[in-house]
């Protein structure tokens, strides 16, 4: 008995409008506007882009007593600028003559770029792979990520460790706010609270990623036998099922410490200090 979905030759080509497929007239039968939360996130994700972009390449107002840029720390060129007590490694010297912004973004960018979530963020956003759910990818072919250069999300284990370190000096980045432009302890200004806020994201963000969930918390076969563990494995799972919120906050937030700086750095306007 026929039922309408056949194989037979549709007009397309391309991913389900194959010979091999079921041949359904149409693409989807969504109604909704599918495409708002896509497009939405194309848009927001290359704002970030363009932005870090030329953060990272300007090499400037990056510094201003006492707060330093997420971009620019830990600082490991010789071109860096003199931050008195900040996180000056001048691992390469001065033969590095680009911003020293290159030599750190790689890792925290590189974590993101292989995030579970944000590779179904960009999958949709740009490559329409697919474009929504119950929407038809337009690709003649899946092969997933089993082939160069997708193949290569599957080293995001290992930037969680770079993460966690990048994460460790934001966070004495953060200690260092509590100082005047002076270098004098114990004071805060509006800047402390703005990477307070960032680095409460960063690290939630971080831990609640799913490696670090199996790190602490994968191949146990008796969590009764590993009561520590599992409850670590536990709060981060909480943590997990708001990884997208954590995502974007922690996005936002790093561009906003970011550009707190260089509002400050370039004499926009003066730290608020509250004490």
């Amino acid at each position: 008995m026929a039922t309408g979905t056949e194989p037979t030759s549709p007009t397309g080509t391309n991913g389900v409008h194959t010979p091999s497929r079921a041949a359904i007239p149409v693409r989807h039968l969504r109604t909704d506007r599918w495409w708002l939360a896509p497009a939405a996130t194309a848009a927001a994700l290359l704002a970030f882009i363009v932005y870090s972009t030329w953060r990272a390449f300007a090499n400037a107002d990056y510094y201003s007593a006492p707060y330093v840029s997420p971009f620019y720390s830990p600082c490991l060129a010789e071109n860096c600028h003199t931050m008195r007590g900040g996180p000056n490694w001048e691992i390469f010297g001065s033969w590095w003559g680009l911003s020293p912004a290159l030599l750190i973004l790689i890792f925290p960018l590189g974590f993101r770029l292989t995030c579970y979530y944000y590779r179904k963020a960009y999958y949709r956003g740009f490559w329409a792979s697919p474009p929504a759910c119950a929407v038809a990818e337009p690709h003649k072919k899946y092969t997933g990520e089993t082939r160069f250069p997708l193949i290569l999300q599957n080293i995001h284990r290992y930037f969680f460790y770079f993460a966690v370190l990048v994460a460790g000096v934001l966070t004495y980045d953060t200690a260092l706010t509590f100082r005047d432009e002076h270098y004098a302890w114990g004071h805060m200004g509006l800047g402390s609270l703005v990477f307070l806020a960032n680095i409460v994201l960063i690290w939630a963000y971080t831990l609640s990623c799913h490696s670090c969930r199996h790190i602490v918390g994968g191949r146990l076969r008796h969590f009764s036998k590993h009561p520590v563990r599992y409850r670590l494995w536990g709060w981060i799972g909480k943590l997990n099922e708001r990884h997208m919120l954590l995502a974007w906050s922690s996005l936002i937030s790093v561009a906003l410490a970011d550009f707190y700086v260089f509002l400050l750095a370039s004499g926009a306007f003066a730290d608020p200090r509250f004490f």
